[in-house]
């Protein structure tokens, strides 16, 4: 699923360059948050997308560039307003599907993800490459599917059991509390 934004053209934007007027048309930004776009944003960038760094401005407004699956006038990108900054920043948290997953599943690995790890994953599940243009965190939700389904699943050490079965006793406890 893409994201549209309508970006309202302007008849008077300033060139300093050329140092000219500029009349740019109303024109429709469609974006795919997806693994295609992450892979061409590594790329430029040499790093992994997912890391915990902070993007800087470039980064992230190159990233946007990245996501753009219509045909737009390269301007386009400094009419973008705080509001559909905010906008693209929604529709690239959405999760997207409906699966939930239970902390038990998580995966713990500290091997840095990137867009090669995800097609390797893809690959190895038997997932179609047409869904490297799918919404990443959809994507990413089937892979943990088929994770979990493949028992490719942590066990929990006794510790890491021991903790979840008090908070699931202390949620139990407060439940029946409130039914008193």
């Amino acid at each position: 699923m893409s994201l549209k934004i309508k970006i309202s053209g302007v008849s008077d934007l300033w060139d300093e360059e050329n140092e000219v007027f500029l009349s740019v048309p109303d024109q429709v930004l469609e974006l795919e948050h997806s693994l295609s776009a992450i892979s061409k944003w590594e790329g430029k960038w040499k790093k992994a997308f997912f890391s915990y760094d902070e993007k800087t401005p470039e980064e992230t407004m190159d990233y946007i560039r990245c996501m753009t699956i219509s045909d737009v006038d390269p301007i386009v990108y400094s009419l973008i307003t705080p509001k559909m900054a905010e906008q693209i920043a929604d529709y690239i948290g959405d999760s997207m599907v409906a699966t939930t997953f239970s902390q038990v599943n998580q995966n713990t690995s500290r091997e840095k993800i990137t867009a090669e790890i995800l097609y390797y994953d893809m690959i190895a599940y038997g997932i179609p490459l047409e869904c490297e243009n799918w919404h990443i965190n959809k994507l990413i939700a089937l892979l943990r599917v088929c994770s979990i389904k493949n028992g490719n699943t942590k066990k929990m050490s006794r510790a890491e059991n021991g903790v979840y079965q008090r908070q699931l006793n202390e949620k139990r406890l407060s439940a029946a509390k409130k039914k008193r």
